[in-house]
């Protein structure tokens, strides 16, 4: 069971690495950093978006809208952070 909690924690981690790269990327975006017409970052945005929008669309749905700022990936980092501590706080039970 140990090996089940620290599969969990993994994917946790590697969501949590995806949201901050994606978070970064669209700053980098909008602040005319990086450009979308460069074939290798259009496909890391591109890839980043079909991996996260998944996760994205039932938060976007519950939150209000926001007039241009999009709330949903600190909502999910903040669950992402919760079920961690969750985990955390009951590694006991796969032992």
């Amino acid at each position: 069971m140990q090996s089940l909690f620290q599969i969990l924690m993994l994917i946790l981690d590697v969501v949590w690495f995806f949201i901050i790269a994606h978070v970064i990327m669209s700053w980098l975006i909008n602040f005319q950093v990086l450009n979308t017409r460069q074939q290798f970052v259009a496909q890391i945005w591109y890839g980043l978006n079909r991996i996260l929008e998944p996760i994205y669309g039932p938060v976007r749905r519950i939150l209000p809208p926001m007039s241009g700022i999009d709330l949903a990936p600190l909502a999910v980092l903040i669950g992402v952070y919760a079920l961690r501590i969750i985990l955390t706080n009951n590694a006991a039970a796969f032992y």
